[in-house]
């Protein structure tokens, strides 16, 4: 691991402002990503329901880029990876600058499993560990806040269209 990259895991903030003005996308203003469509997504558990505003990535492009370069996420955000069947799912945090919680869902809705505050800037790959026809990924910590945990539902057209 290089000092450069050490220093971009420690502070991510500072790393963004420093790479900022080499133009990569995203980075500085991401005209991009306003063009992903934003969904409502609904988390339902044993606390309630919570809605979440999803970016959706459509596109392999979309699915490529994810949430790379953000600064930041709030904790009502996220992005929806849907795949057209389900299969197994790997993912990587790879210029990603902040911590993500990566929530597995299976094709009926039901949350397969989480992984918790993934490590910004990682290539370690993360998988779903069976089947799965989306990962919905939120701000690292928000799962715990919100009290989503393995087996609670998530309400989006793309599982109802899987029913």
């Amino acid at each position: 691991m290089t000092a450069f990259t050490k220093f971009c895991r420690a502070t991510p903030a500072v790393a963004l402002l420093l790479l900022a003005p080499l133009g990569l996308p995203g980075v500085w203003s991401s005209p991009a990503l306003a063009d992903m469509a934003h969904e409502p997504v609904v988390l339902v558990t044993a606390a309630g329901e919570r809605p979440i505003d999803a970016e959706v990535a459509s596109t392999p492009d979309d699915m490529a880029r994810g949430l790379m370069f953000r600064a930041k996420l709030a904790d009502d955000q996220g992005m929806l990876f849907p795949s057209p069947a389900p299969h197994e799912v790997n993912m990587w945090m790879k210029n990603t600058f902040i911590p993500l919680d990566m929530v597995f869902i299976n094709a009926d809705g039901t949350v397969r499993r989480i992984e918790a505050m993934t490590e910004p800037l990682s290539e370690r790959v993360i998988a779903s560990d069976g089947p799965v026809l989306a990962v919905l990924e939120l701000a690292g910590g928000a799962a715990q806040r919100i009290g989503l945990k393995p087996g609670d539902k998530v309400r989006h057209r793309l599982f109802e269209a899987a029913r």
